[in-house]
């Protein structure tokens, strides 16, 4: 059996991009995590070490985000490769890091990355 584990609209500020202003001012993002596992016995014992816990992923997308980096694609990616790690039960995983308001010659709300298998 497949369940899956959803934590979306991790709101988080960091200083992510190509131009000066974004390391010095920073901007909003918005990470989402996509998580199939088999949380069966969970779902039984209420124990939350038989299932995937949303604080770790909370924490390591918080500090993968801390670390400044020029591409969200990079700052996507060493979030979706600790989250692997971190949990061996998983059968899927996907990684969405959006950027709110990215500096562009338009009006454009948003861009976003994923990572997924």
């Amino acid at each position: 059996m497949t369940h899956q584990i959803n934590i979306e609209g991790i709101k988080l500020y960091a200083y992510h991009g190509c131009l000066e202003e974004e390391a010095r001012i920073g901007a909003n993002y918005i990470v989402d995590v996509y998580m199939t596992t088999d949380f069966t016995e969970a779902a039984l014992t209420d124990d939350l070490t038989k299932t995937l816990d949303y604080c770790t992923v909370y924490d390591i997308s918080k500090a993968e985000m801390a670390i400044r980096s020029k591409l969200i694609e990079q700052v996507c990616d060493r979030i979706y490769k600790r989250i692997r790690s971190e949990f061996k039960t998983l059968k899927t995983l996907e990684v969405k890091v959006t950027k709110l308001l990215p500096p562009m010659n338009g009006d454009v709300a948003s861009t976003s990355v994923v990572i997924k298998d």
